[in-house]
């Protein structure tokens, strides 16, 4: 705030009005460097239309360069030693934000469509070779976000790459998202830290096999002993199909072979992990991470949406047989893309195939609820901002799993843990208590 006094010892009136110009700084339409954005919607032809194509693939362009500067940040925060439940937080919050604008994306095609095929003609032919295919921004998202390139559908018998030859650094750049580790292999790598998964501990792999075993078990002799043979042979087709699934997961050497047939992504223990998470989300360390499962299948599905609604979109302008401004097949092209091959979550939309009805779920032994039950009061360095644990932890990069439970407590010295009795009695006392305070 300037001193009124200083204005009254320059020789100026200290009650007289200012204007917003008075005061010294960077103002709004410098700021935002809005004589350039502005002044970029460069139109070739007289048609009214081309401003509106202009200005949406632009808006587009700008929301790419977004989404990849929120991706490139989670990347970073999954690529550190620890990721804990600050980290989570801020990750989720990001993740949330690129979904949101993926949904803005695919709504911003009803804006676009406001032009008629005939109004696009005027303009059309003078766009070539210009492409969307072009857009090199949304390359550098697909390649972050994870899709390979074998996945990739071949562009006239071509690499995508083909199209940026002329342009060496953008070939740089999309050359440094291919090499650098994608947000898919990072959530695998993390996923293979979930806690729970040692052998030596909960060793959730092996008591879900034991479940899964047991749940076969009881379908086949429910198909045996089906009387019907047309039913009979149903059920049988069923339990067979549904155990050929699960083997797929048991087995390590058919993980594989899924994965390296693009089947699949995750590696065989990351698996694991995206499993557990699912059937214990309801435990407090899994609330987060399930909840970045369902963000990331969101970024698949507003893709594919988003992909979608382009390939109708040139339908609808320009029909299904003409090529494409930049020389594709157009339309045809566009609608191969629409397969679960360019899915880069797919695993994570897959997992309900393996999951198992709630009575059939192995439950938690009490060391795996305390170490999956939140954090206690943080200690004073942790409220001023610093992240520091209690206790040693065992997974340096999940969330943490070895804090100190809540029904922990410290007598004379010893730790003392409450039996589930002492809970049940204190839990009847409190309600009891509750009661009489009602009435």
């Amino acid at each position: 705030m300037s001193c009124p006094y200083a204005r009254e010892l320059n020789g100026e009136d200290p009650n007289a009005e200012r204007c917003l110009g008075d005061f010294k700084g960077i103002n709004y339409t410098n700021y935002l460097q809005l004589h350039g954005i502005l002044g970029s919607q460069n139109c070739i032809t007289s048609a009214h239309d081309e401003h509106l194509f202009i200005v949406v693939h632009q808006a587009y362009e700008l929301w790419f360069k977004q989404m990849i500067y929120e991706i490139d940040s989670v990347r970073a925060l999954f690529n550190e030693e620890e990721v804990n439940e600050h980290k989570m937080l801020e990750i989720i919050k990001r993740m949330q934000r690129v979904v949101l604008i993926l949904k803005l994306c695919v709504d911003q095609f009803v804006i676009l469509e406001t032009m008629t095929p005939l109004d696009f003609m005027e303009f059309r032919d003078y766009l070539s070779p210009a492409s969307g295919f072009q857009s090199f921004q949304f390359r550098l998202l697909e390649n972050k976000l994870g899709l390979k390139s074998e996945s990739r559908v071949r562009y006239k018998q071509e690499t995508y790459k083909k199209v940026f030859g002329d342009d060496p650094e953008i070939l740089e750049a999309i050359k440094q998202s291919e090499e650098e580790p994608s947000l898919q292999v990072l959530l695998s790598r993390w996923l293979e830290r979930t806690p729970g998964l040692e052998e030596e501990g909960f060793n959730f792999w092996l008591k879900y096999k034991i479940a899964v075993d047991t749940t076969q078990e009881e379908k086949r002799r429910e198909a045996e002993a089906e009387k019907v043979e047309h039913m009979k042979t149903h059920m049988m087709a069923q339990y067979k199909r549904r155990q050929e699934l699960f083997d797929s997961i048991f087995d390590v050497k058919v993980h594989n072979a899924l994965v390296a047939r693009g089947e699949r992504r995750l590696s065989h223990r990351g698996l694991q992990g995206a499993l557990m998470i699912s059937f214990y989300r309801e435990n407090p360390r899994f609330n987060q991470p399930h909840q970045l499962l369902n963000l990331l299948m969101d970024v698949d599905s507003l893709i594919t949406k988003w992909r979608y609604n382009h390939v109708m979109m040139v339908q609808r302008m320009i029909g299904s047989q003409l090529l494409g401004t930049g020389g594709s097949s157009g339309y045809q092209y566009l609608r191969s893309t629409l397969s679960d091959r360019y899915k880069v979550f797919i695993d994570l939309f897959n997992l309900s195939t393996f999951l198992l009805p709630r009575n059939s779920v192995p439950p938690l032994d009490r060391q795996m609820k305390s170490r999956l039950s939140t954090m206690g009061e943080p200690d004073s360095e942790e409220r001023r901002g610093k992240v520091v644990w209690s206790r040693p932890r065992s997974e340096p990069g999940f969330v943490s799993s070895d804090s100190p439970c809540p029904m922990d407590n410290v007598d004379n010295g010893e730790e003392k843990v409450s039996s589930d009795s002492d809970l049940e009695k204190s839990l009847e006392d409190s309600i009891e208590r509750s009661c009489e305070a009602s009435m």
